[in-house]
């Protein structure tokens, strides 16, 4: 699977870019850096074990084990002390990236109930794409069974690419499913 998609990218998807934006250079061409996979866990300051299933979770998702993300401040409106675990992050980059993107476009996103597209808006000016999950289901390894509640998560693609508009014929043509 993985393969496919970086083959995609070297057969189709580069020199595309190249001809549509006119490189000088081959290293001006776009490509994807790395993925971030972020799920916030406001509920784990009452109960320890939710980060427990979050990483399990992310784990059998991503392939790669997740690192747990602490409070860097006390909150006392939000009842949370520094070094509290509020969060776990994954990033993937290289083979699992493209494995991860092609189960994310193909397979997961098609899963969503009325899914007509992501949203082509969701650039943050630079050339980064950013999206959200509201629950873990839609990967086909999460078990309905084995899952104590309904989590989502943020997504965001990290491109070398300077403008939103080559981020988004980059993501177009690597196969995301942007709405019409």
């Amino acid at each position: 699977m993985a393969a496919n998609l970086k083959e995609l990218y070297v057969s189709t998807v580069a020199p595309s870019l190249m001809k549509k934006f006119s490189y000088k250079s081959v290293m001006q061409i776009p490509k994807i850096d790395k993925v971030v996979i972020n799920v916030g866990a406001g509920e784990a300051k009452d109960n320890a074990k939710v980060i427990d299933a979050i990483v399990n979770d992310l784990s059998i998702i991503t392939g790669q084990k997740p690192v747990v993300c602490r409070a860097k401040k006390s909150v006392a409106n939000f009842k949370i002390r520094e070094g509290m675990p509020i969060g776990v992050k994954v990033t993937l980059r290289g083979e699992r990236m493209y494995e991860f993107l092609d189960r994310l476009f193909n397979v997961a996103f098609p899963r969503v109930r009325d899914f007509r597209g992501i949203n082509g808006n969701s650039f943050d000016g630079r050339g980064n794409y950013s999206t959200g999950i509201k629950e873990q289901l839609i990967f086909p390894e999460i078990e309905y069974d084995k899952i104590d509640k309904v989590r989502g998560m943020d997504i965001n693609i990290i491109t070398t690419a300077n403008t939103d508009e080559e981020a988004k014929e980059l993501l177009t043509l690597m196969g995301a499913p942007f709405e019409k």
